[in-house]
Parts: structure tokens; sequence; C-alpha cells
């Protein structure tokens, strides 16, 4: 019987793609108690202030600018998406409550004309829920006063050299005014490790959008294996997805899309998708929405005519088999390092079984052999960012996987012609990638309606053609 793929039905967030349409957007009540519990961790660091601008819109050529996107810590923080604005956090000291003030643009009927609607800080205030707004222009005169007797002064060091600047004035004009008693901020922190490490576990609102994220871009690659056929070019297959994740509401692809097909599938961030698909040859497609302000991340690799040949195989097989090592070692308590090392000994062993490599598989683990055809890690953390805030190690040690993180689980091999390699292996490039949410008892494939065992893939691809 053919494959049969779900239909996607916009507004849809969960797997059954059959109950009524929820809203992807994120309560404000989330974006308030993370706010909430970045001051518990600023109150055990010392207290103080912390300053949290959103990202500067940027100019693509002359009077014309790239779309804007807010800065993923700012958006994490506030769920507030126009440019021109600044978070300040404060502890509170003595009898003082902590406080949450946004600095935003002004409303100015004239611009909203050219450029759309502006909340405004009073808008603001109210709609998103802070202690108090201002006029983004206010913003230096009031810093110094903002800071005075502050212990701490929370900020993104090094990460803007322009905000650098701006600080460095505030707390120089702070410390001439030194002898009427005011005192600057001792110390300065990197607000990003806290925010890292925050960043790193999803809450349930966060889990939900990236689950619908999810759900859109298994069925743009759904609809890309569809669409596929020899003599098409990449971008046209690139055009399908595009169109597939803006029809059901993503506000961008999450990264620029790849589309590779024979060679270009070798080339670990080839993005040119300007070439013809030929019989023969197998498509990687490295692709995902972006919704709410949340990544999704998937590849899948299929053979451009439909059917795959003895060694394209062979090798998707190895690959295929790596991951599913990888997802079962996905658990809470594991570190994120045990997923790469269950893919690697899978692979390792794979490429002596086909002859890609000679010895035994201590050998090639230890000499690292195997990186001439797998070079890459097999997860990074996903979130707001594809390759997402958040540390890798905690000390000398991985850190251990908990509940509600969400990280990639994607091995690959890649073949290049060479002469101690069969030719029948030349130009075969597979990475399959899905996204997996630990959960109290192992992990959860939020990515797993995209088609990827050899029989589903060549269904869908023999219905579409309709043989």
């Amino acid at each position: 019987m053919g494959y049969r793929p779900r239909r996607l039905r916009a507004g849809t967030y969960n797997q059954s793609m059959d109950t009524a349409p929820l809203p992807v957007e994120t309560p404000y009540a989330a974006y308030r108690q993370r706010r909430l519990l970045l001051i518990e961790r600023m109150a055990r660091g010392g207290g103080g202030v912390a300053l949290i601008p959103t990202a500067p819109e940027q100019t693509r050529n002359r009077d014309t600018q790239f779309p804007y996107r807010a800065d993923s810590y700012f958006q994490y923080l506030t769920g507030f998406i126009e440019p021109e604005a600044v978070l300040l956090i404060a502890v509170g000291r003595g009898d003082a409550a902590p406080q949450s003030i946004l600095f935003c643009r002004e409303k100015n009927l004239e611009r909203e004309i050219w450029d759309g609607f502006r909340h405004g800080p009073e808008g603001a205030r109210e709609v998103f829920g802070f202690d108090a707004a201002h006029a983004v222009g206010e913003l230096d005169a009031k810093l110094v006063e903002l800071l005075t007797d502050q212990p701490v002064l929370w900020y993104s060091i090094g990460h803007d050299a322009g905000w650098d600047g701006r600080i460095a004035a505030a707390l120089n004009k702070l410390r001439a005014e030194s002898r009427t008693g005011k005192r600057a901020p001792a110390t300065i922190r990197d607000v990003r490790a806290e925010l890292d490490t925050m960043r790193l576990v999803k809450d349930a609102t966060e889990l939900t959008v990236m689950r619908r994220a999810a759900e859109i871009s298994t069925g743009a690659h759904i609809r890309a294996m569809r669409f596929v056929a020899p003599g098409r070019f990449e971008y046209e297959v690139e055009a399908e997805l595009l169109h597939e994740f803006r029809r059901h509401g993503c506000e961008y692809p999450a990264y620029t899309s790849i589309v590779a097909g024979g060679a270009n599938a070798c080339v670990l961030h080839y993005v040119g998708n300007d070439q013809v698909l030929k019989d023969g040859d197998l498509l990687l497609i490295d692709a995902g929405g972006e919704l709410g302000g949340y990544a999704s991340d998937i590849t899948r690799s299929f053979p451009v005519s439909g059917r795959f040949s003895g060694p394209q195989a062979d090798v998707y097989a190895l690959v295929l088999a790596a991951q599913a090592a990888a997802i079962a070692a996905v658990r809470p308590g594991a570190t994120f390092v045990e997923p790469h090392e269950a893919a690697l000994k899978v692979l390792a062993q794979g490429m002596l079984d086909l002859k890609l490599l000679s010895g035994s598989l201590d050998g090639v683990i230890e000499s690292e052999s195997y990186k001439r055809f797998f070079m890459h890690r097999t997860s990074h953390w996903l979130g707001k960012d594809v390759h997402d805030a958040g540390e890798y190690k905690e000390g000398e040690h991985w850190a251990p996987l908990a509940p509600g993180m969400v990280l990639t689980i994607e091995p690959g091999c890649y073949i290049r012609p060479a002469d101690d390699v069969p030719a029948t292996f030349w130009n075969i490039g597979v990475r399959i990638e899905d996204d997996a949410v630990v959960t109290a008892d192992g992990c959860e494939i939020i990515t797993l309606a995209a088609p990827k065992t050899i029989a589903d893939i060549e269904a869908l691809m023999r219905d579409a053609r309709g043989n």
C-alpha cells in the first residue's frame, strides 16, 4: 500500500493534526515568569540590574533593510519584537520591589503610516506586563540614575561595540559623580551565562510552539519529496519548502535552506541551491521553519528518481541505524556526548563493513580516520536559535540531559571521489536529522512525521508520480 502522509491544517500543533486550531502566540505571562526567574538568579549572584537590548536593524543595501528579527535573549524575556528596544531588570534593594522596565519607540502616526504599528511605551507596558516603560530616547539620560548604587551590572559584554561604548560612558559619568556619594556598579557580569542556563530547559509554552514548528517543517519536507524529479533545479525545491513554511505561519526559515543534489550533498553547508537535479543522484535537504521565534531543524536524504540504488541504500541504511542508536541514548541523566558516541560506533563499523575504511573498530575511532566521511557532531541544542544557547560541558564534564531540553540527532556520511574509495559510492552524501525533546523516560521525536525509512520514502515518491 502506498505511503499516505497525514494532511497539515493551519493552526494545529499536535501529531494527530485532527484537533481544533490552537494559537501559536506565547502567552505574555510566560515571559513575565522568565523575568522573575532571572531576577532570582541575579539575586543569588549579588543583585543589581541587567540591561538587555534587542537587535539593531540591518541595512541590506542603500535604503533597504534585511527582514527584522528581534534578539533571541531579548525576545525570550519580553515577547516584544519591535526594533529599537531595551529591557532593564532591577533586582530591587531594601523596600524597593524588583522591576522590569522597557524602553521602546514612541507612538508616531506618521512613521506608522510608512512602517507599521508601534505599541509605544504605555501600550507595551499594558500588553506585555512590564512594571514601567519609557521612550527609548530617554535611556541614556535615565541610565546613570538606574545604575547608581547598584552592586552588579549584568550585561552582554563584548557582544556589541556600540553598546559597550554607551555602557562605558554611563559608568564613567557615574564615577565622575562619586564625590556626591554616588557609586557605580563594582562588578560587571555577563547576563548571557544566566540566560543560557535558563534557555536550555524549555517550558510547556516553548515546547508547544516548537512542536508546531516541527509539524510545519515536516510537512514542507513531505511536499519537497513529492515535488522532486530529474531536471528540476535545487532552487525550485527550495521554493516549495519556503511556500510551505510561510503558508502555515512560519515567519522565516530558521536558517538558509540546504538543497544539495549529488556531489553538493557532500558539502556540509551548501547553500548555492542553483544546480539541476539529475536522475541517479541523491538529494539532501536540510531545512526548517521558524515559528514564534523558535527553530525547527530537519534533514532528509532521498533519491531524485524515487528509488535508491544499491550503494545509496547501503549508506542510507547505515546512517539510519546510527541515528536510531543515538536516539536510544537520549534520556535524562545521560550526557550530551552519549548520543554522538552511540552513533559513531555504528557509523565506524559500517564504514569498515562497506570497505570505506580498514582496520579495527577501536582503531578507526581512536585514530579518527572516520572523520574523512563523518566530520561533525551528532547533536546541537535547539530552541530560539537553530544552534541554541547553552553550554555543552559543565567544567570538564559533558552536560547531563534533563527533561525539557531539545537537541538535534543528525549523523551523516559523506563520500567524495577518491582512488581508495569504490566508485559506486562516489558523491553519496546522506544526513538524517530529527529534533528530540528529552522526556522523563527517554525522548520525544517531534519531527517523526517526515518519512525516513527507505520503504516510506520510496512509497511517498511513487505515489506522487502515480506509479
